[in-house]
């Protein structure tokens, strides 16, 4: 299985996502302000990869400055954490792992800084680990929906390189095949920087698993074809009523394999579900620089002064999900009272 994220000899050291798929390299990095970059320019991207990379990153600023004392290493560590916060506005897990690392640094006060980061530390391993057993997780529930012969559709990445682990929508391809079982992922080239071309069918490449890449604007007509059993796509948040933020592009697969019949599901952990956000309408939608369209991967494609609208994300309403695959199984409509259900079950469990 790849290895995207690691923390090796007492630094962060990252697979650039920017390179693939031509060139597999690997970046350390060793201040707060590389791990904010590796972070806004994509290098790592995937809600749960940017949540492990958010936490090692906490550990990482905190020895860049080296705080003398427990208030000077508090003060650091909520300057760390609000700064790397504004990396990106959308993924969930960015401010579900940085409030984690807080809460350590506030549970640890008085602490000498010594004690404090490798306090830290073991909160950000505990991260990485606990999003590898969701992720296998995931992939055991979301098998299930792929049975010998099928044919999976998938937009943007969601294996190893977007997790830091096993996957999410892409882990039940990994755990399908690891089963023996024959099947296929198509998957959408997901304009306008190609994560799907790049960086999905690179990964099932790797694994051996048959791929065929299509144009996110070919997806209607595969799906109306009947070659598709199952969509399967991640997400990077997800509303208390069940509205998932995914790539954009999601939201008119979603449409389309409605239209079409074929079931449509999301796959992510428990932690990129925001019991906070009512529903997709409060979900803030990240805007990139439009030159990514304009001027993608440095050739210009467009005339110069046209305006650009260029979010990163799109809202797929609950009604189009057919369940949602966690860790802890597949939440099935209604998504909302499922979710609510879950939340309840999982606070009864902590008291």
């Amino acid at each position: 299985m790849i290895e995207p994220i690691r923390w090796n000899n007492g630094q962060l050291e990252i697979i650039d996502q920017t390179e693939l798929p031509v060139t597999c390299k690997t970046l350390a990095l060793h201040t707060a302000s590389e791990v904010w970059e590796a972070i806004h320019s994509l290098r790592v991207r995937g809600a749960p990869a940017i949540g492990i990379c958010a936490a090692y990153g906490v550990v990482t600023g905190f020895k860049e400055r080296m705080p003398h004392t427990p208030a000077t290493a508090q003060a650091a560590i909520e300057e760390i954490a609000s700064y790397l916060a504004g990396s990106r506005p959308t993924a969930v897990n960015l401010f579900w792992a940085l409030d984690r690392m807080r809460r350590v640094a506030r549970e640890a006060d008085g602490d000498a800084p010594e004690a404090l980061e490798a306090r830290l530390l073991e909160e950000a391993h505990a991260v990485f680990e606990e999003e590898r057993g969701r992720c296998k997780a995931i992939g055991e529930h979301g098998a299930a929906l792929l049975p010998d012969g099928a044919a999976m559709l998938t937009h943007c990445n969601t294996g190893p390189l977007a997790t830091g682990a096993y996957g999410t929508a892409l882990a039940a391809a990994f755990r399908a095949h690891e089963l023996g079982r024959a099947i296929r992922v198509y998957a959408d080239e997901t304009r306008p920087l190609l994560q799907g071309a790049r960086l999905t069918t690179w990964e099932l490449q790797q694994a051996g698993i048959p791929c065929t890449l299509i144009c996110d604007g070919a997806a209607a007509h595969v799906l109306r074809q009947g070659v598709i059993d199952v969509v399967i796509v991640g997400a990077d948040r997800i509303a208390a009523n069940g509205d998932a933020a995914n790539k954009i592009g999601t939201y008119h697969l979603a449409l389309a394999a409605a239209a079409h019949g074929v079931p449509f599901y999301v796959a992510a952990p428990i932690s990129t579900i925001d019991i906070e956000t009512p529903c997709g309408d409060g979900i803030l939608i990240e805007e990139r620089d439009g030159a990514e369209i304009t001027h993608g991967f440095g050739r210009q494609t467009a005339p110069d002064g046209v305006d650009v609208y260029n979010p990163a994300f799109d809202v797929t309403p609950a009604r189009l999900i057919e369940g949602i695959i966690t860790e802890r199984g597949i939440l099935r409509p209604p998504c909302e009272s499922a979710i609510a259900e879950l939340f309840s079950e999982t606070q009864e469990a902590a008291r």
